[in-house]
């Protein structure tokens, strides 16, 4: 295999990148890009890819939610505030439910580009670039909006940079101490036909963490903050790689624009550029599977990322949809348990179960939701394997873009509150719906050997 270096991916194909009108002013901004600060540390990371191999071997649970792509004029306090609410709120429910610490990990601080089926949009007979998202092009169906602008990309890592800062200070300062999770409650959670049943675990919770607070010689410092970890898509890589930097202390590169990144189906070819630069970085990194993947293409990916079956490195996000997983996943589970390779599963329960509606919104059903997620406990715990993690595409606001759940959202209520200029999101209340199924569904499972 040849040598690897931050750019080794230029060699390669490279899908889903935008076409640059001035290479010499993409030049500049990645020169710049270089020059700034690292956004997260080597020292973050080593901390969770700890965590993840422990998630393997069944002592943490993995919840990675957020934006489908954030948006540049949505970086402001309260956005910020509720989407790290809602992590925390559903962190709460499956760590009680399940009786196992949890991993949280935001789509978040750097999830500004987004994949897209085709290269050009056409409307009313106009062709233009399509919109991938905001640290490439806008979404204006204009000439200068669509152009793709390298520029953005400096303005991306602002963005992120933002976005970090006021999530550590927010952690810091004891804004996720869990002895006090009444506080987390968004206003509109009163009106909810799940109120109640939060309430009352809220308060179940609170009556464990005082009965601890009384043990002589239990810290309970611990209990004020959050480890909280950030993620995107690596899509964009001129972006990743000028935020790629070599650790001295680890001898090993690393990906300090986020935490965790990961690779779609679209650029998880073995002789791509995606594949190439995610195969010399350290960072844990997460690969999206779907019923496309093959078992022999599987574990050669698993082969390149991780040859030296390190624990904690791989995350596999499986999104089959949930017509599908009952075909797809077991022979992929298999293939994974005879390679011997060390892997943290996933379930992305949201991205092969998007449909369009009659008046042309694409939306996602909760109970279409829901059982591929119950399918997929169910299969794991069937072949002798876990899944140790959700991954969600949610939000913290009271938005109407996927139909169903406790509230009853329907295809008319879309027209009001549907925000996303890309894929649909959970709203707060289907979130936290979502999250005590969860531990409804785990419950119900019965045991190998029962």
């Amino acid at each position: 295999m040849s040598k690897w270096h931050p750019f080794s991916w230029q060699d390669k194909t490279c899908e889903q990148q935008p076409d640059y009108s001035s290479a010499e002013a993409l030049a500049n901004a990645s020169d710049k890009l270089a020059s700034l600060p690292p956004l997260v540390s080597e020292f973050e990371i080593k901390r969770l890819k700890k965590q993840l191999a422990a998630a393997q071997a069944g002592h943490y649970f993995l919840i990675q939610g957020g934006d489908c792509a954030e948006s540049f004029a949505e970086c402001s306090a309260d956005s910020i505030t509720n989407k790290l609410k809602i992590l925390l709120q559903m962190s709460l429910i499956l760590t009680y439910g399940l009786r196992t610490p949890v991993i949280r990990v935001g789509r978040i601080a750097g999830q500004y580009a987004k994949p897209r089926s085709q290269a050009n949009e056409t409307i009313d007979g106009v062709t233009l670039p399509s919109y991938r998202g905001d640290i490439i092009n806008q979404a204006d169906f204009t000439p200068e909006a669509r152009e793709p602008d390298p520029q953005k990309m400096l303005t991306g890592y602002h963005y992120s940079a933002l976005t970090l800062n006021y999530l550590r200070a927010l952690i810091d300062g004891g804004f996720a101490d869990l002895q006090y999770p009444e506080n987390w409650n968004l206003d509109f959670v009163k009106h909810s036909p799940m109120a109640d049943d939060y309430l009352n675990l809220s308060n179940m919770i609170g009556d464990a963490i005082d009965y601890v607070k009384t043990i002589p010689g239990i810290n309970t410092t611990n209990l004020q903050q959050v480890d909280f970890f950030a993620s995107h898509e690596a899509l964009l890589l001129p972006y990743e790689a000028a935020l790629t930097r070599y650790s001295e202390p680890h001898q090993r590169w690393y990906n300090l624009s986020t935490h965790l990144p990961w690779i779609g189906m679209r650029t998880a070819h073995l002789d791509h550029g995606h594949v190439e630069y995610m195969r010399g970085i350290a960072n844990p990194v997460g690969v999206k599977i779907g019923p496309t993947m093959t078992q022999a293409w599987l574990i050669d990916l698993l082969d390149t990322l991780n040859p030296e079956h390190e624990p904690g490195k791989i995350i596999l996000i499986h999104r089959f949809g949930h017509t599908q997983i009952g075909e797809h996943l077991p022979a992929l589970i298999k293939a994974v348990k005879t390679s011997k390779h060390p892997v943290l599963w996933s379930c992305d329960p949201m991205h092969g179960n998007t449909k369009k509606t009659s008046l042309g919104h694409k939306t996602r059903y909760f109970h279409d939701i829901l059982s591929e997620l119950q399918q997929a406990f169910t299969i794991h715990n069937a072949h002798d394997s876990q899944l140790g993690g959700v991954h969600f595409e949610m939000t913290g606001d009271n938005i109407t873009e996927c139909i169903g759940g406790a509230m009853d959202v329907r295809e008319e209520d879309l027209i009001d509150g549907y925000k996303s200029t890309v894929d649909p999101r959970l709203n707060y209340e289907q979130a936290l719906e979502m999250a005590m199924l969860i531990v409804s569904s785990v419950s119900k499972i019965p045991k190998p050997g029962s």
